[in-house]
């Protein structure tokens, strides 16, 4: 008889540790309260309006290929995805640069809005592809065990972590200009975490995305979800919807099954937590189970910024715009202490837009729009009153794209709309509002992050953004499969591990 596996939540972790587990012989079930699959990977719709709910980056593609091979399939039957050229439009107080896929272009790109700075380029793309090759086997291995710190992989990789410096002071290495440095670590919103704040080594990030480019999925990355659904039924695992977990049922403190909220008591080999890490700590086990993150605990943790959301169905087009557009607050710096550390409403906000129309037409009804539109806030330790403030929010982050985007006439387009703020994002269980769960302070990453074999409880796994390697659609699929390899080598089931980054065929990014 098959091992049977319950995996508690349907975003991206749960369904790739679905599809993989259910792919390997494993009896596979999925347990989801909302009605519709995804969690923060989910698609939202206004009418005939178009949103990824959560994230509309994708990178690492190559990650993705690779587990949809495992299961003996081709990413492109199921999903259409198209590489982005320019990548995303950066709009600083001023000036505005374009992010380039081939290197070639973007130095020319960097030496027309900083002169003297496009040959630093290079450096940047030699000397971050060394960190990426030493880091990235990194997180494909769990980090269970204090001996796990002293692995040969994480050995080799210690000259790389740039201990003590932040983002931006290695970025910094490479850039002048405090703005090309930010072009180059705003991607530290990923992590829900200042650059000035977020360790060095997240320098991968950046360099990631200009060694193998940025991704759109046609029709949203909320398809990646609905693929790993459809290939995790071909293989017989069963999805139930509008199904929610009330407690993991525990014996001699091993997971022996899940309780549904009906009461209905339902046993398993195995449970794969799935659910925002905070809320399940707070709310899947019985009181008293947990003694590493108990409510007092849980506060104490570092928890990264919330944001406020508005998803606006327009009336017209706008052909002039990039897929991503980031507009920079006027004193960036102050702006990310307001949200990471003063924990209070910024005046001087950052907006991110995406126009997905510009590539992708299904999003909207011909001659209309789909506009994502995220401000980053303080998650919700800062007691902001968000139903006082969210009128202010959305008429700062219109203003912005008024003033200092192509979208100058959006308010009086706009036909359909719903904010989400981090009040709602909590509401839908989202610990503290946190909408990119833990931080990924120094104390909170490897050994020191909640394990992939969750360390309170035997025959409990965890996937998705609170476990190692953390946060971002590509590290939450890799949890996903660090998790399934686990069980597999538990129960000697045969397996195939990830490919090392060397033997990966684009390994050396274009010069």
């Amino acid at each position: 008889m098959p091992k049977k596996i319950a995996i508690v939540g349907a975003g991206p972790g749960g369904l790739a540790s679905a599809m993989l587990l259910a792919s390997r012989g494993f009896a596979v079930d999925v347990y989801e309260k909302a009605n519709r699959i995804g969690g923060r990977n989910a698609e939202l719709t206004l009418g005939p309006y178009r949103f990824d709910l959560g994230p509309t980056f994708l990178m690492m593609k190559f990650l993705l290929d690779e587990l949809f091979q495992e299961t003996g399939r081709a990413i492109e039957d199921y999903l259409t995805c198209i590489q982005l050229d320019p990548m995303y439009r950066l709009n600083f107080p001023g000036k505005s640069l374009l992010a380039r896929s081939d290197p070639n272009d973007m130095r020319v790109e960097i030496e027309r809005v900083f002169p003297g700075e496009g040959a630093a380029l290079d450096q940047f793309l030699k000397r971050e592809s060394e960190r990426f090759e030493k880091l990235y086997p990194c997180l494909q291995k769990p980090y269970g065990s204090l001996s796990s710190m002293l692995s040969a992989t994480l050995f080799s990789a210690v000259p790389h972590i740039a201990m003590g410096r932040s983002l931006f002071d290695v970025l910094g290495k490479y850039f002048r200009s405090e703005e090309l440095r930010l072009a180059f670590t705003f991607q530290s919103k990923y992590l829900g975490m200042s650059p000035w704040d977020c360790p060095g080594l997240f320098a991968m990030i950046p360099y990631t995305e200009h060694a193998h480019g940025i991704y759109h999925v046609q029709g949203g990355l909320c398809r990646i979800s609905d693929a790993f659904a459809e290939v995790a039924r071909e293989e017989g695992a069963r999805i139930f919807t509008s199904t929610p977990v009330h407690r993991v049922l525990t014996k001699n403190g091993a997971a022996t099954g899940i309780e549904l909220m009906d009461g209905e008591k339902r046993e398993y080999d195995e449970v794969v937590i799935n659910a925002d890490f905070g809320h399940a700590m707070s709310t899947l086990f019985e009181p008293g189970t947990l003694r590493k993150y108990t409510p007092d605990t849980l506060k104490r943790k570092r928890w990264s910024c919330s944001t406020f959301m508005l998803y606006l169905g327009v009336d017209k087009t706008y052909p002039d715009s990039d897929h991503h557009t980031i507009i920079f607050a006027n004193d960036y710096q102050r702006n990310l202490a307001d949200i990471s550390q003063r924990k209070i409403a910024s005046e001087d906000v950052s907006v991110y837009v995406r126009n997905s129309v510009v590539n992708d037409p299904s999003t909207a009804p011909e001659g209309h729009s789909a506009l994502y539109v995220l401000v980053p806030t303080p998650n919700n330790f800062s007691e902001i009153d968000w139903e006082m403030k969210k009128s202010d929010y959305r008429k700062m982050a219109l203003q912005l794209l008024k003033e200092r985007s192509v979208f100058h006439d959006i308010e009086e387009h706009i036909v359909a709309e719903q904010i989400v703020t981090p009040a709602d994002w909590e509401r839908n269980s989202v610990y503290a509002g946190a909408t990119f769960n833990m931080g990924h302070n120094w104390t909170q990453m490897l050994y020191l992050r909640p394990h992939n074999k969750f360390e309170e409880v035997d025959n409990c796994y965890l996937v998705g953004g609170g476990t190692h390697p953390g946060s971002g659609l590509p590290t939450i699929f890799e949890s996903a499969r660090i998790a399934a390899n686990m069980l597999c080598a538990k129960y000697r089931v045969p397996h195939r591990e990830a490919t090392p980054y060397g033997q990966i065929a684009f390994a050396e990014p274009a010069q």
